[in-house]
């Protein structure tokens, strides 16, 4: 597939580029596909971290397509991870319904870098929902003994079925989305506090993502080195 513009300005801002094979296929409750794939030397070139993802390109109707998804489960000794695909209209949705073992995609490495802070925070603040679960499970693996507060948003009860990996000090909210978001923005800004020893991660719809970040930045006064946000998908 010919790339467009979008690949050569990443390629000029180091984006580097790998070949994944599509080495196992599962369906997750009829919403999702999970991909396990062989990963063309990126985790070894490109190491790993929390919340790690890469750009995928489709190919959409004869036209090059890029979208960013997060690595589950990366295993650099075995050079493999896994990828969640929401299974809704769209060309890369329907690349991974129609996936097969042997299949390939190229995929580009450039943006990804997160790293937890260093004195490790005395407590985590997420909020995410299904696009961003597999960075949220990231971190609370990275933060195994770091106590955390996470809220998810999730448009049907399917969406569920990625479950995130909390254990006994990670308190997990589900929250329906309602009214374009702003039930998601209300609990959360209600339920926060200011913590000089906390780190907040947000990434969810991009909407929501810019208010609770406006909350915790100008209402709770947090400083900018304790949040990281993204938002993950545009509702417009």
């Amino acid at each position: 597939m010919k790339r467009n513009w979008e690949a050569l300005v990443l390629k000029a801002m180091g984006g580097r580029d790998f070949r994944l094979t599509v080495l196992a296929v599962e369906s997750v409750d009829g919403h999702y596909q999970r991909l396990l794939v062989e990963d063309g030397g990126l985790l070894e070139a490109c190491g790993v971290h929390p919340t790690m993802w890469i750009r995928l390109w489709f190919d959409d109707g004869g036209r090059p397509h890029q979208r960013a998804y997060t690595l589950v489960d990366p295993d650099p000794a075995t050079g493999r991870f896994s990828l969640e695909f929401a299974l809704h209209d769209g060309c890369a949705a329907r690349w991974a319904s129609a996936a097969r073992v042997g299949d390939t995609i190229d995929a580009t490495v450039q943006g990804s870098g997160f790293q937890l802070p260093d004195p490790a925070p005395e407590h985590l603040y997420l909020v995410g929902d299904a696009a961003s679960l597999p960075a949220v499970n990231s971190l609370l693996d990275a933060g195994a003994d770091i106590p955390a507060t996470v809220w998810l948003e999730y448009a049907h009860e399917g969406e569920k079925a990625l479950a995130p990996r909390a254990r006994a000090h990670h308190d997990v909210t589900w929250v329906p989305r309602r009214d374009d978001g702003r039930h998601l923005v209300e609990t959360v800004c209600a339920a926060l506090s200011a913590s000089g020893d906390a780190h907040y991660w947000v990434a969810c719809e991009a909407a929501s993502t810019r208010a609770i970040t406006r909350h915790v930045r100008r209402t709770l006064g947090v400083g900018r080195q304790q949040l990281t946000s993204l938002g993950y998908w545009s509702a417009r």
